[in-house]
């Protein structure tokens, strides 16, 4: 359902169907026997926490997987009932809260297992528990001859309950030749056989992100954690290029989000006339310029001036000067029918033309995965 944006100085639309569409793709081409988690961690990649893992949920997502107990914490507030995995730290301070919400927690230090056992046996409530393994990220993780003895460590406790085995590749987005995270995925059976051996079964195994995902059956096990795909994006044009290689059809993603703002003055000024702080931009001749209610402060990268765009009534209004903290300003010299309070497309679609979060990430030296989770999250996010 359309809200009414009228009160709003910038808001993103969260388009439905195509959130829907993508999640049925990526549960189509990982198969049933593997089960869906959808990563909503730093917002939902921007797109809106509860906003977006509703409509995954609703669309067959099994879990959902967050960066944070304050993420999880929200999800539960909001009456969200589907496992929810933790795959960043959480403070010891916290642990008490997580098993309170019944979250799934990635853990590779002792410490949080002994505190996280006393909590689980006071409150007598069983807590599932993930353990890293290190590949070759060498980020979070234990390496082999550390993962027995965290394993066995888990294993004494009543409470505790080791689930699930994970962990994380280091180079598979980036590249077309995939030999590192071949060594990743050896490493990671590796660790698997390490625990069958002395008598730890393992009932979870899950190794693939997005790309994994996408280009590597052998990865999947029996969970998928995917992410940026989900919202219609590709991890690289590396993963991209690799999946036409590979025949593997699922260039149908759709980009889920549409980010707007407004006019809110227009304003003409003479030749010679400087625009914007430093006078860094300067007036040729007699200019058109729309001044929008966005800036650094709600993600729009001020890495963009002088060079980005926006649409407005489908044609592009390039931004003029620097862009300020809470303002920018565009040329609509050509686009004589711009108004007052007419929407101003930062990202997304409108009419014939589009920007891309791939198109802004070039423009500023960065990925989409920033553009698109730098966004800030106070503005509101609407599902349309």
């Amino acid at each position: 359902m359309r809200m009414d944006c009228g009160g709003f100085l910038s808001w993103v639309e969260i388009n439905r169907q195509a959130l829907t569409e993508n999640v049925k793709r990526f549960k189509a081409h990982i198969g049933s026997d593997v089960r869906l988690a959808a990563v909503v961690k730093a917002n939902a990649y921007g797109h809106g926490l509860l906003e977006a893992a509703r409509v995954m949920l609703d669309a067959g997502a099994a879990w959902l997987a967050v960066n944070s107990i304050d993420e999880a914490a929200v999800l539960r507030k909001a009456g969200v009932t589907a496992p929810v995995i933790c795959l960043a730290y959480v403070p010891i301070a916290l642990l008490e809260e997580a098993a309170g919400l019944d979250v799934r927690l990635t853990i590779y230090n002792l410490e949080t297992i002994e505190r996280l056992a006393i909590i689980a046996a006071r409150l007598k409530q069983t807590v599932r528990v993930h353990v890293k393994v290190e590949t070759g990220t060498n980020r979070q993780g234990v390496h082999g001859d550390e993962l027995l003895s965290l394993a066995r460590a888990v294993r004494r406790h009543e409470y505790l309950q080791l689930e699930g085995l994970s962990t994380h590749y280091a180079n598979i987005e980036d590249v077309t030749e995939h030999g590192f995270a071949e060594l990743q995925l050896s490493r990671f059976h590796s660790a698997c056989d390490l625990l069958e051996h002395n008598g730890i079964s393992i009932p979870i195994k899950h190794t693939a992100c997005t790309a994994a995902a996408i280009l590597f059956p052998k990865t999947l096990f029996n969970l998928a954690r995917v992410g940026i795909g989900l919202y219609g994006l590709w991890p690289s044009k590396e993963t991209k290029i690799s999946a036409l290689q590979a025949g593997i059809a699922l260039n149908q993603l759709a980009p889920v989000m549409t980010w707007k703002t407004r006019i809110a003055q227009i304003k003409m000024i003479p030749p010679g006339a400087t625009i914007g702080y430093g006078g860094t931009d300067l007036a040729t001749q007699d200019t058109r310029i729309a001044v929008l209610p966005v800036g650094y402060y709600e993600g729009y990268d001020r890495g963009l001036s002088s060079i980005g765009y926006v649409l407005i009534h489908g044609r592009r209004a390039p931004v003029r000067g620097r862009v300020c903290m809470n303002m920018i300003m565009v040329d609509v010299t050509n686009i004589p029918e711009a108004a007052l309070e007419d929407e101003a497309v930062l990202l997304g679609r409108q009419g014939g033309d589009s920007i891309s979060a791939e198109a802004l990430a070039g423009k500023v030296g960065s990925i989409n995965y920033e553009i698109v989770s730098r966004i800030n999250p106070m503005l509101p996010r609407i599902v349309v």
